[in-house]
């Protein structure tokens, strides 16, 4: 049986405040450094962005081999004797996430021990580092990080070794000369959380055979697409490196950041002055014509999640803002239940918020539960008002209001019997949701829990489609959708209506 060591650390400067978590997955045998993951997590506690450390290292493991025994190593007193048992767990932010962890590997499989903060030193530079990049407003990047070589130990030093091409060069010498960053240079890649030296992916894939097709807009009603702009931006990532770093480790986030600055990567930096600026000069050429500058930043890149099934979904009823506000049905809980299951084990959402009706706020706390974060009620998320038509069938609003149907489909500016709300007022409030939610979460990735029309219409303005190709989209209840905003205006659509978790 395979056996691996997880170590894993989180921070919070300010406690609570903007936090990370790092974890590292090594071969129990060799010390090998397998699988990094780090993230920034927003505004929360250090319990939580240590525990979250916890689950990401886990989840790690267990996608390396499912049937391994694993011992975790930390510097957390409370996560080790909660985990293992000897304490009680009482915090309600704490359990949903010890309950999570506990059920990723079988009982019996996995092990703990403390260990002292300088043994953890991997972990907590990978902590640091999603800290920092959260501050610029970007994601951690596996590809810039230098968490192995900062930290030391014999992982460190093979892999010194190899980025310097002196296999031999090991001990004081090599430490000496990875703290002069030689051989760091600028490095281009992808931006998911999680990276396996073997280049495991971990951006989310549609389920084959999803269907798009005409269908009426009512709340009855995600396949993969790469843009120009998303394949800039995996061109250009990691191409600027900064010229220095100050973190001060996630001990001193725990006292609240007071010893920020402690460590820097000012010296490492300086040394990669000479070959790191042609290397950067050379990603900015391949990353710049005909994509726009190469510096626009990581986007607020939106989640969008329909909420699950209601009494009314089934039956292809309207069911907007204006009627009897459903709650979910035990299917729309189930659906609920696997669409946190998949996000958790993606593990890049960093905050959530929910349209105010009752479905929305209830798939929204399911996931958040499971996810360790807070809910967000927006008002700009709710779904149309259908008027006179709300509990009505498409057939049977085409048997008792044919003209005002047909008026209906025939332009956005018509509003529903009865005084509900047109498309064009539903664009218009969602136009508006949608930059202030950009302004509001930039660099970040966050899920939003709404609606059939809202979500559709979040697709409908980033492609730059006419207001009819609102009928011409299907959307699954508990489906997911991707849509990222840049800072200069430009969107690209990632994902549409998946729904393989729900399978």
């Amino acid at each position: 049986m395979r056996e691996f060591v997880v170590e894993a650390d989180g921070g919070s400067r300010g406690n609570p405040g903007p936090a990370g978590y790092g974890a590292v997955v090594l071969d129990a045998a060799s010390g090998e450094s397998l699988v990094e993951a780090a993230e920034y997590l927003g505004v929360v506690t250090n319990n939580v962005a240590e525990y979250r450390g916890l689950l990401a290292g886990l989840r790690a493991a267990r996608e390396l081999d499912p049937d391994a025994r694993v011992h975790v190593r930390m510097d957390s007193k409370l996560v080790v004797e909660q985990m293992s048992g000897r304490w009680k767990i009482k915090h309600p932010d704490m359990k949903p996430l010890a309950a999570e962890a506990a059920r990723i590997f079988p009982p019996g499989r996995v092990t703990y021990e403390w260990i002292p903060r300088a043994e953890n030193k991997h972990a907590d530079r990978l902590a640091n580092e999603a800290m920092d990049a959260g501050a610029r407003g970007e994601r951690w990047s596996p590809a810039d990080s230098t968490a192995e070589l900062d930290a030391g130990g014999a992982a460190g030093r093979r892999a010194r070794g190899a980025r310097t091409g002196d296999e031999r060069e090991t001990g004081a010498a090599a430490d000496e000369r990875a703290a002069e960053g030689v051989g760091a240079g600028a490095r281009a890649g992808g931006t998911p959380s999680l990276s396996a030296r073997a280049g495991t992916e971990s951006a989310p894939r549609a389920g084959a055979g999803e269907r798009v097709g005409p269908t009426a807009p009512a709340d009855d009603e995600d396949a993969p697409s790469t843009s120009a702009r998303a394949d800039a931006e995996r061109a250009r990532t990691g191409a600027v490196a900064d010229a220095a770093r100050a973190g001060g480790g996630a001990d001193a986030a725990r006292a609240g950041g007071g010893a920020e600055g402690a460590r820097t990567g000012a010296v490492a930096e300086s040394s990669r002055a000479g070959a790191g600026e042609a290397d950067v000069r050379a990603a900015r050429t391949v990353a710049s014509p005909g994509w726009g500058p190469p510096d626009m930043g990581a986007p607020a890149t939106f989640v969008l999640l329909r909420h699950g099934e209601t009494p009314l979904t089934p039956q292809k009823r309207f069911s907007g803002s204006g009627g009897s506000d459903p709650s979910l049905s035990s299917v729309g809980r189930e659906q609920a239940e696997r669409v946190a299951a998949s996000l958790a084990r993606r593990g890049t959402i960093q905050a959530v918020v929910a349209s105010p009706l009752a479905r929305t706020r209830e798939t929204a706390g399911i996931v958040a539960a499971r996810l360790g974060l807070e809910v967000t009620v927006e008002e700009g998320l709710r779904e149309t008002d259908f008027g006179a038509w709300e509990g009505l069938t498409f057939g049977e609003v085409r048997e008792r209001y044919p003209a005002d149907l047909d008026a209906w489909l025939a332009s956005p500016d018509a509003r529903p019997t009865g005084g509900g709300e047109s498309f064009a007022a539903t664009g218009a409030r969602v136009a508006a949701t949608r930059d202030k939610l950009v302004s509001a979460y930039a660099g970040r990735t966050v899920l939003l829990v709404s609606h059939v029309t809202p979500i559709k219409t979040f697709l409908r303005l980033a492609l730059g489609a006419p207001p009819e190709s609102l009928f011409r989209m299907e959307l699954s209840a508990a489906s997911l959708s991707v849509v990222a905003h840049y800072a200069d205006g430009g969107a690209s659509v990632r994902l549409f209506n998946e729904t393989s978790h729900l399978r």
